[in-house]
């Protein structure tokens, strides 16, 4: 597999691993009874990008690590999936 078919991976990995990594520990404005005039309540109180880019980055980096041992260390991949229907020709 070539480096860029991994960075590509990593990166669509990461990506994904962000949305679900984004709500985490939020405290809305509403909670901290601090409303910025003219934004809504369910806004961020304090927004914390560089925790977030970390903690992302380490969650994505294992997911990877992961997935880059069983698939080409250890050679398992789609085609290891046994079927159970009959292939037509």
């Amino acid at each position: 597999m070539s480096v860029f078919s991994t960075l590509a991976i990593y990166f669509i990995i990461w990506w994904l691993t962000l949305f679900a990594v984004l709500p985490l520990g939020v405290r809305t404005q509403a909670e901290e009874n601090d409303v910025v005039p003219g934004s809504v309540e369910s806004a961020p109180a304090r927004f914390r990008a560089l925790r977030v880019v970390l903690l992302t980055t380490a969650i994505a980096a294992a997911i990877h690590l992961s997935w880059y041992v069983v698939s080409v260390k250890l050679g398992y991949g789609i085609d290891s999936i046994p079927r159970f229907a009959p292939e037509f020709y």
